[in-house]
């Protein structure tokens, strides 16, 4: 019986899916960014019985992956640049794929050991003071907890198709491989796979973010809340309410969505 009640279920879906597109009728195809149509297709949907997840199934197209996960790295720093530079904070936002909505927070501090004071510089520019990485563990250590993290969150499942999304290459490609090779320390493979936010933005919208974040909230009509070059956000410099450098990327990415653009992985392979 399993078939015909797949069968029967995959119908009812296909029904319900034309049902909503003839409730919403030609505003389906307006332009998908802009925070009234949103509002008002959800109005219309719940109008007509129509819940939140059906409106999310509606306005999103199919993505090819079930979670994006939006990192970004701030790191030692200085002028003239020091080397090598180590991450000082590790932020991942785990992203719905179908809703591209937030569902889960990885951030950890980690302590620098080659330069384990940071120069005022440093923590001009990202907001982090030295009482922050000071007794917090090793990258080795959150490194683990990376990983024991994407286990909890059913990311290491083979079923799952899950990338990490960063706003840039510098990340993954420079950042993490070049401290990793320095220690000694594997990279784990999920990290060896990306999407460049820049790059997909290019895409979508034709021209490319020279001054990256900024640039992307500015060309969606988007407000950049909080301040740069933060990960999540939680230095004692920025209330923990306010976007950070992750929530905007996630924003970014929920507008681009919308307005029915499909990510793909933009990194080669390693």
């Amino acid at each position: 019986m399993l078939a015909p009640l797949q069968t029967g279920a995959a119908r009812f879906s296909s029904y319900l899916l034309s049902r909503a597109r003839k409730v919403l009728g030609s505003h389906l195809f307006s332009p998908c960014g802009v925070p009234e149509f949103c509002s008002i297709s959800t109005r219309k949907l719940a109008a007509h019985g129509f819940g939140a997840s059906m409106a999310a199934m509606v306005s999103f197209p199919p993505q090819r992956y079930h979670y994006f996960l939006v990192l970004d790295f701030e790191a030692t720093c200085d002028k003239p640049q020091i080397h090598p530079q180590e991450i000082i904070e590790f932020p991942i936002l785990k992203l719905n794929g179908r809703t591209m909505e937030i569902e889960s927070t990885f951030h950890m501090y980690v302590q620098p050991v080659v330069h384990p004071q940071l120069t005022p510089f440093c923590t001009e520019l990202t907001g982090i003071i030295q009482a922050m990485v000071d007794g917090q563990p090793s990258l080795q250590q959150v490194l683990e907890r990376v990983d024991e993290w994407m286990a909890k969150e059913g990311l290491l499942d083979p079923n799952v198709k899950s990338i990490f999304v960063t706003c840039g290459d510098w990340d993954l490609k420079v950042m993490l491989p070049g401290q990793c090779q320095y220690l000694g320390l594997p990279v784990a493979d999920y990290f060896k796979q990306w999407i460049n936010l820049k790059k997909a933005y290019s895409f979508a919208m034709g021209c490319w973010p020279k001054n990256g974040l900024l640039d992307m909230n500015k060309g969606l009509s988007l407000q950049h809340i909080g301040r740069p070059h933060s990960g999540i956000g939680q230095s004692l410099h920025i209330s923990p309410w306010q976007l950070d450098d992750c929530k905007n990327i996630a924003n970014i990415m929920k507008t681009l969505a919308y307005r029915g653009f499909i990510f793909k992985q933009t990194s080669k392979p390693f």
